[in-house]
């Protein structure tokens, strides 16, 4: 008889396949917490990120929709930022890219498209996942709150500003 330590709990084992088996069971759970962690780099995140909002500001008012449209927009800042750094085409490979995304968000059986990304050796759209090419999840969440809270205290400012009247409007 053996003991077994796992991360979860402590078990007996007699029979060397029911240890391979609980081995298995661990490996398994493991791998499903890392892609749970884990997402598609290469602008994938980014440029999902900008085709959910395009679609969504079509749903709205005029104001709002401005807006959103250019929130969508400044998402791809990242993924335009990577092609051209790796001397691409970045209009070529964004417009590649945002129609995966696109395919992946409307197409129910295209669901596989959203963890394309860039790859920039081959200068193409590829399944990022499948290549290896992650980033952590909570790092893409942070990057986006902390983007969208400067973008906001900006205009705050803006229009802090614009209430202030000027020198001129006073005389």
């Amino acid at each position: 008889m053996r003991y077994v330590f796992s991360s979860r709990h402590q078990v007996l084992v007699s029979d060397p396949k029911e240890l391979e088996k609980i081995r298995e069971r661990e490996f398994d759970i493991t791998s499903e917490r890392i892609k749970m962690i884990l997402a598609a780099g290469g602008g994938a995140v980014e440029a999902a990120l900008s085709v959910f909002l395009e679609n969504f500001a079509t749903t709205l008012g005029s104001r709002e929709q401005l807006a959103i449209g250019e929130f969508a927009n400044s998402a791809l800042v990242l993924p335009k930022t990577l092609a051209v750094n790796a001397a691409k085409d970045a209009t070529e490979l964004i417009a590649a890219l945002r129609a995966f995304h696109y395919k992946a968000q409307t197409s129910p059986d295209c669901k596989h498209m959203a963890q394309f990304g860039l790859d920039l050796v081959e200068g193409k759209v590829r399944n990022n996942v499948e290549a290896g090419v992650l980033e952590p999840s909570m790092s893409k969440v942070k990057m986006i709150q902390f983007a969208t809270e400067a973008a906001i205290t900006i205009l705050r400012i803006d229009d802090l500003i614009r209430l202030q009247p000027s020198q001129d409007d006073q005389e």
